[in-house]
C-alpha cells in the first residue's frame, strides 16, 4: 500500500478553500466543521508521512497528542474538536438548528487555528508534498 500523506494534505487545503468561501457566504456552522476537518485531515497527513498504517481518531487533540506537536497546535485542536459534532447534530443543543448558534467570529477564529495546523503538516512534509 502506497503512502497517501499528500492526498490527506490536499485535501486538506481544498477543504481549507470550502471553508473560507463558506465564511464570506456566512455559513459560519459549516466554516467550523470544516476547520476541525482541515486540522484533523492535516495532522492525519503527518501521521501517515511518518510512516503510520491507520490513524481511526477524529480528535485533534488526541492525534497531536500522538504526534507530539506544540502545545499552541494542541490548544488548537481543543478548540476545533468543539465543532465536530455540535455543528452538525440538533441534539448537540438543547433547542434549535446547529447553525443558529456558531457566529462570524468564530469562524474567523477556525480558519486561523486550521489555517496554523494545516501550516504545521505543510512545513512537515514540505521537501514532497504536491
Amino acid at each position: 500500500m502506497s503512502n497517501r500523506y499528500k492526498d490527506w494534505l490536499l485535501q486538506a487545503k481544498e477543504e481549507f478553500r470550502w471553508a473560507k468561501s463558506a465564511q464570506e457566504d456566512g455559513n459560519f456552522s459549516l466554516v467550523c466543521f470544516l476547520c476541525q476537518q482541515v486540522a484533523e485531515k492535516s495532522l492525519k497527513a503527518i501521521c501517515y508521512y511518518r510512516g503510520a498504517d491507520l490513524v481511526k481518531s477524529h480528535s485533534v487533540t488526541e492525534i497531536s497528542k500522538f504526534l507530539n506537536l506544540t502545545s499552541e497546535i494542541e490548544e488548537a485542536g481543543k478548540k476545533l474538536d468543539q465543532y465536530y459534532i455540535s455543528t452538525r447534530y440538533p441534539d448537540a443543543f438543547t433547542t434549535g438548528a446547529p447553525y443558529i448558534y456558531f457566529t462570524t467570529d468564530q469562524g474567523i477564529s477556525a480558519l486561523v487555528l486550521a489555517q496554523l495546523v494545516l501550516d504545521c503538516a505543510s512545513n512537515e512534509v514540505a521537501h514532497e508534498s504536491a
